[in-house]
């Protein structure tokens, strides 16, 4: 009987952290259309951002060759809250070098109330509040889990994906790798 529950103890986790995991998912690069597709998402600030994307490219308008940081969050995710607190960080370490957006994956929340929710944590970069951002999550692949980032070079060139929390030590790794480019 200690034998059946030992083993019932051992194997439980193992199961659940391997169905958990989504390695295979990490660096998957985006699948894009060759159509050209067009995104106008609204800001909590009353403006916009236009997103294009066209075969390979994820282009930011109006980035001037800076390196492009898409989060795409919700506002009941604890993850993408604390993940919120690491991007005002790497915005700030590199405001000469990246642009960092946060989009928002919710329906029916007003632009007061995300506001409200991020003034608390000193949001330096552009969020948006848009329902054009379902069909950008879509266009980009899918969304399979929040937090969800993709990082994209000076010249819109996907570099790398990250699904859940991502530690500030390897976004800046990747960020340094960029730079060096």
């Amino acid at each position: 009987m200690k034998f059946k529950t030992l083993a019932i103890l051992t194997i439980l986790p193992i199961l659940f952290f391997t169905a958990c995991d989504s390695k295979s998912d990490k660096n998957q690069k985006p699948t894009i259309n060759s159509a050209e597709k067009q995104f106008n998402l609204n800001t909590i600030n009353n403006s916009q951002i236009n997103i294009s994307l066209n075969q390979d490219k994820i282009i930011l308008k109006d980035t001037n060759d800076k390196i492009v940081l898409l989060n795409f969050f919700t506002t009941w995710c604890p993850a993408c809250k604390v993940e919120i607190s690491n991007l005002v960080q790497i915005q700030e370490t590199y405001k000469n070098d990246i642009v960092v957006v946060g989009i928002l994956l919710e329906e029916f929340k007003t632009n007061e109330e995300i506001i409200e929710l991020l003034k608390s944590y000193n949001v330096n970069y552009t969020v948006t509040n848009s329902s054009e951002a379902f069909d950008l999550a879509k266009s980009l692949g899918g969304i399979k889990a929040i937090p969800t980032i993709f990082l994209i070079d000076k010249h819109g060139t996907f570099f790398q994906k990250y699904t859940g929390l991502v530690p500030n030590e390897m976004l800046e790794v990747d960020i340094k790798k960029l730079l060096e480019r």
